[in-house]
């Protein structure tokens, strides 16, 4: 009896060292049966490499704080297959009323899967005449806001409210609203999310300068 108490005290005490050995690093009957993170638990993770200099317009409500938060997200080029490199950067390109473009425009073939670039939620589903079929979605610690336009359609069930995974189908690239019909492509803007009720209309930030993956959609 008293070997089985011993036993029963020794064993804790020997896992404790082992710990202590391995300075915090994972185990191998850890790593033979990992943890399970949740997707928000993923994204909060520190990026591994530097933040990338940012060279943008920025207003004063946008601080190197937010700048270095939105990197920390590791967020992903938001249309399936679509590589880094690819990308355009128009995010100062003119428009008609002065103001600057805010925003980057994908090119994709029309139907391509538009993806979450970050874990997300929800937070407005509508269609306008200008971006056309739209999503806003919200950052799951509620900084930012992303905003994809001119999709064809969204995917089937998705719904205002909706927690969702970075790399999960929430729509369709297409050419709605006022983007020209022979130029499939998705609208994609980050935001500082607003004050008060207007939270989806906030500071804009360049995306080119913080997507840490390309477009691949995550498996079910």
């Amino acid at each position: 009896m008293q070997c089985v108490q011993r036993r029963a005290l020794i064993l804790p005490m020997v896992a404790l060292l082992v710990a202590c050995r391995h300075g915090g690093r994972t185990s191998p009957i850890e790593a033979a049966h990992p943890v399970e993170h949740s997707a928000e638990a993923e994204s909060n993770r520190l990026p591994t490499a530097p933040r990338p200099t940012y060279l943008a317009p920025l207003e004063r409500s946008v601080s190197e704080t937010d700048l270095d938060a939105l990197w920390a997200r590791q967020i992903m080029v938001p249309v399936e297959g679509m590589p880094r490199r690819k990308l355009k950067d128009d995010f100062t390109a003119k428009r008609d009323s002065g103001r600057i473009h805010g925003a980057i425009d994908i090119l994709a073939a029309r139907s391509t899967p538009v993806l979450a670039a970050d874990d997300c939620v929800i937070g407005r589903m509508f269609s306008g005449p200008i971006g056309g079929i739209v999503i806003y979605a919200s950052s799951l610690d509620g900084q930012f806001v992303y905003y994809y336009a001119h999709l064809q359609q969204y995917r089937e069930g998705l719904a205002v409210g909706e927690r969702v995974a970075k790399g999960s189908v929430i729509g369709y690239v297409g050419t709605t609203g006022n983007a020209p019909p022979d130029a499939p492509h998705l609208h994609f803007q980050v935001m500082k999310r607003g004050l008060g009720r207007v939270w989806w209309d906030g500071p804009p930030l360049n995306p080119i300068f913080f997507f840490a993956a390309d477009g691949s959609r995550r498996s079910e």
